[in-house]
């Protein structure tokens, strides 16, 4: 018997349960049940045997040759049965009905699941059926004397029992006991067993109190016969016949032999199963000690004691091999495990089981092999890259599932075989196509597109196009990322970026050592597993921020990714084999040339991207940025989708439309047809005086929120229409108003309006001086990577205190510089005083830098500034100063001066004359050496200026200006 059975029973028996209060039953005997229910398992009556351990689920073995040699009787009681279909009360004055023998011929009988009750034993047995519970605890407390129940094994188990893994309730349903729909003489066996009632503990309803279920102690009495039915119950009553066992001889040689064996098959029993070795202990020692008295009724149907006994050793005889196959399962398993490796252990007890019972499979690594093998089928592998495949293979097919290297060579194979080996995609070589294409997606970038047009006519020559390195500079928001999509697809070309951006590790260039765990291959080698092409567009971005830690020096790493002398065998540490990257068409990304190393910046072709100006803002507005807005908020409908939806409705329009009848039916409320418009002046406007960038980006923003608005507008305006149209049925004239009719709601923005929509303008004026500059003043023209600005130089003079007024100064002039100025300007400003000095004193009019203490200043100090364009403006700041002569105030100039004159060339030259075109200046000042430039920009950015060129590389003459009445005025 199990520890939790012997644990109830001596409960049960170490007090009286009459004695107790319903509260203390019900209290100490659910915990009871739980545990015994949770240990038998759910069969509602099933229990464990009191004294002589597990007996054998399975006992009909004699069942055949108990039916052939009662077939005859068999047959008679089931046709008596059914014709005389007695029925006689349960109870007779408070007790069961008795013969003058003192056997009880009629009896409540259960059935049981999955075990029999067995004489000499006891067991518990649990009855859900809150009625026959009931019936039996009335039994129990009216009758004196011990409750005898006849307790029959079913033939097969119901099929209500719930499956496996499947959650039960606390108490099963009540129709396992029911027998009222079923035929008892053909459902349960014969042959059964007479048991008394020990002891029966209720189980109530936590709800109403009422007694659902009983759990009993019951101890196995003598084996009876089932010879009627008398009532189907529940609960079942039926009419036994006692069985008289057949006497044997307890000096009968083969009924001692087969006693002694089943004792030596018990004694195996312990010396092979641990499991089993605590309870056949408990049945060897009972065997042992009544061996002289205790009788062979180990199995009910045979009424031979050596038919018994025979089929008792059989079922023993069978699970001493299941003992002996598991003993020898564990052997084998423990050869191989450590005993922290429990995960293992029933993995590999699996593989045996499955190969003793001859249906073991493969581990997977052949289906894995022949996957592989299948991406390689078609490819031209590259001679290395197949021997580092095959040697792979060979590798993998000798590993055990459970090696270390097992899942490393795995994900190896994995990325050798995924990559596109000598798979290239079909090159676009249509000139007209790839600009149409570019033309579509990007307003301007003539050079970009006009280098695309190269690469693809140099392609059609060659009959292929070889892997090129561009690199796209210029502020941030002007289409430099964007721009890589549609190359790809104007050159036919799978698409792939990634962006080195604060990238510091080389490994993300390089890839891992497969040592490592984790271990993953560089980004390029990622690229060809995604793209399954060698020839894909890569578009490498913000390669000027590109980092350096202590994982080495990414932007060393690219020069082998992009030299087209080395990038025919690149060597990725993670694959260890070369890879062709020669075909890949590298695009590369930076705001500016500055950061990037030497070294990396030799290998590209570097193309400059502009910002855009007022009238290439406007087109960019109107063909691109406000449709795209009015589509995403729903304002507007794509082209296309207004295409198929006309297509559908001529479609569905019938050819003879058959007249309907007519039913009334509310009108659908439509949405109402809008008509929103920006207008011109107020993108002009928007762009002047809140977008200022070089870029779009910003200026998209606020067109975007302009088009949020204007939908926030028409949904009001719909609910407000649709509230007044359900409150009244006319409109003003009189007239019924038809809500199936769609409304035209008209939205305009105009200039006057904008403020309404994005706020007030961030700029309100181009100029710091609308009137005339003062002496000192000069308007200057910087760069920025956001676009050109407008950089005004002051510069100002205070009197030096001398204690002799009518001595001269003989102190060095002194320059003190504000706004925030970097090294170059502040540079640039003490060169641009000497320079100052020696043109003042070639004019005979020396001295004044020397008596006054000079200050040079650049507003908006907040703002950071630098670079080396400032040093002609300064100069002819500090000469207005000493000559006392203003600069006009439409004339700015850009330029560096050098220590001997020499004017030199600057950059940006669009940028800055965007930047004196807004701020209303028509005469610029560019160096010589800046014509080419400036003759290159558009023809509407050229007209109306008045460019003074100095005549670089001579001195700088400032009568060059003089003559022109610049600095004198008349």
């Amino acid at each position: 018997m199990s520890r939790i059975s012997l644990g109830l029973v001596k409960a049960l028996r170490s007090q009286s349960l009459q004695a107790r209060s319903t509260w203390q039953l019900r209290q100490d005997a659910l915990p009871a049940l739980l545990q015994t229910r949770r240990f038998f398992g759910w069969s509602s009556n099933s229990g464990d045997d009191g004294k002589k351990g597990d007996v054998p689920e399975s006992t009909g073995t004699s069942e055949s040759s108990t039916d052939e040699r009662q077939s005859g009787r068999k047959s008679k009681r089931t046709s008596a049965a059914a014709q005389e279909g007695a029925i006689v009360p349960v109870k007779q004055d408070g007790h069961l009905r008795k013969d003058s023998s003192g056997f009880e011929p009629v009896c409540m009988a259960l059935p049981l699941f999955g075990r029999p009750l067995f004489p000499w034993h006891n067991q518990l047995i649990q009855i859900t059926s809150p009625k026959i519970a009931k019936e039996i605890l009335s039994l129990t407390e009216n009758s004196k004397k011990m409750t005898h129940i006849g307790f029959f094994l079913r033939k097969s188990m119901p099929n209500e029992l719930p499956k496996e893994g499947e959650e039960e309730d606390l108490l099963p349903s009540a129709k396992l006991e029911d027998m009222s729909g079923e035929d008892p003489m053909e459902v349960l066996h014969n042959v059964g067993t007479i048991g008394r009632v020990a002891q029966a503990v209720p189980v109530w309803s936590p709800k109403d109190g009422e007694v659902v279920a009983v759990q009993m102690l019951v101890q196995g009495a003598g084996v009876v016969r089932l010879e009627k039915v008398l009532n189907k119950g529940p609960p079942l009553q039926v009419q036994i016949a006692q069985i008289t066992p057949e006497e044997w001889d307890g000096k009968d040689e083969m009924v001692r032999a087969t006693m002694n064996e089943t004792i030596l098959t018990v004694q195996e029993i312990m010396k092979v199963s641990s499991s089993f070795r605590e309870h056949a202990q408990y049945v060897n020692q009972s065997l042992q000690q009544r061996n002289a008295r205790v009788q062979p009724d180990a199995v009910l149907d045979a009424t031979n004691p050596l038919d018994k006994l025979r089929l008792a050793l059989e079922l023993l005889k069978k699970e001493l091999e299941v003992a002996k196959l598991q003993q020898k399962i564990s052997n084998q398993i423990e050869e191989k495990m450590s005993k922290n490796q429990r995960e293992f252990m029933l993995r590999e007890q699996l593989k045996s089981i499955k190969k003793e019972l001859g249906i073991d499979k493969d581990d997977g690594s052949e289906t894995i092999l022949q996957k592989f093998k299948e991406r390689l089928e078609g490819k031209e592998v590259p001679k290395e890259a197949k021997e580092a495949i095959d040697t792979e293979f060979e590798k993998f097919a000798n590993l055990a599932k459970e090696s270390q290297e097992y899942q490393m060579t795995r994900n190896y194979l994995d990325w050798l075989s995924s990559m596109p080996w000598s798979v290239y995609s079909k090159d676009t070589f249509d000139l007209k196509k790839a600009r149409e294409i570019l033309d579509r997606d990007h307003y301007g970038l003539a050079d970009i597109k006009d280098r695309i047009r190269e690469f693809i006519a140099v392609g059609v020559l060659r009959g292929s196009m070889q892997g090129k390195i561009l690199c796209f500079v210029g502020p941030p928001g002007v289409g430099k990322t964007s721009i890589g999509k549609s190359i790809a697809e104007a050159l036919g070309r799978e698409f792939y970026r990634f962006s080195v951006g604060g990238l510091y590790d080389v490994a993300e260039i390089k890839g891992h050592r497969r040592t490592y765990v984790g271990a993953m291959p560089g980004k390029i080698i990622q690229c060809l597993k995604k793209v399954q092409t060698s020839n894909p567009l890569v578009l490498i971005d913000e390669v000027d921020k590109i980092g350096r830690g202590h994982h080495g020096d990414p932007s060393s790493a690219l020069l082998e990714l992009l030299d087209p002398s080395q990038n025919s065998a690149f060597m990725d540490h993670y694959l260890d084999v070369a890879v062709d990257c020669s075909n890949i068409l590298f695009v590369c990304t930076a705001n500016v040339l500055d950061t990037i190393p030497g070294p990396l910046l030799d290998r590209m072709e570097v193309i400059r991207l502009t910002g855009y100006d007022l009238q290439e803002k406007m087109k960019i507005a109107e063909q691109y940025l406000v449709p795209n807005a009015m589509v995403e908020v729903g304002l507007k409908q794509k082209k296309a989708e207004v295409a198929e939806e006309v297509e559908k409705s001529e479609d569905a329009k019938p050819q003879e439309p058959e007249p309907e009848p007519e039913v009334k039916a509310e009108p659908k409320q439509l949405k109402p047809e809008v008509k929103a418009e920006i207008e011109t002046g107020a993108i002009e406007s928007l762009i002047r005086w809140y977008c200022r960038e070089a870029g779009v980006r910003n200026l998209q923003k606020h067109i975007e929120r302009i088009c949020r608005k204007l939908a926030t507008k028409v949904v009001e305006k719909w609910e407000d229409k649709s509230q007044g149209t359900s409150s009244k049925d006319t409109d003003a004239t009189g007239d019924a108003i038809d809500p199936s009719k769609s409304e035209v709601i008209e939205l305009r923005v105009d200039e006057a309006s904008l403020s309404e929509y994005v706020g007030k303008p961030v700029f309100t004026s181009d100029r710091l001086y609308e009137g005339q500059l003062p002496s000192g003043t000069v308007t200057g023209l910087a760069w920025t990577a956001m676009g050109g600005s407008v950089l005004y130089i002051e510069a100002t003079a205070l009197a030096r205190r001398r204690s002799d007024p009518d001595k001269p100064a003989t102190a060095p002039p002194m320059l003190a510089v504000t706004g925030q100025l970097g090294n170059v300007m502040k540079e640039s400003s003490q060169i641009a005083l000497l320079v100052a000095r020696r043109q003042l004193q070639a004019r005979g009019k020396d001295g004044f830098f020397e008596e006054h203490e000079l200050f040079l200043h650049c507003p908006e100090g907040a703002t950071p500034k630098d670079g080396p364009s400032a040093g002609v403006t300064m100069t002819t700041a500090l000469l207005s100063l000493a000559m006392k002569k203003p600069i006009p105030t439409d004339l700015a100039m850009t330029g560096e001066v050098s220590l001997n004159g020499k004017v030199l060339a600057v950059g940006g030259i669009k940028e800055k004359t965007i930047a004196a075109r807004r701020a209303g200046c028509k005469t610029l000042i560019f160096p010589e050496a800046n014509r080419r430039d400036f003759d290159e920009l558009p023809k509407y950015l050229q007209d109306g200026l008045n460019d003074l060129v100095a005549p670089s590389p001579s001195e700088f003459h400032l009568h060059f200006a003089f003559d022109r009445g610049l600095l004198i005025e008349g």
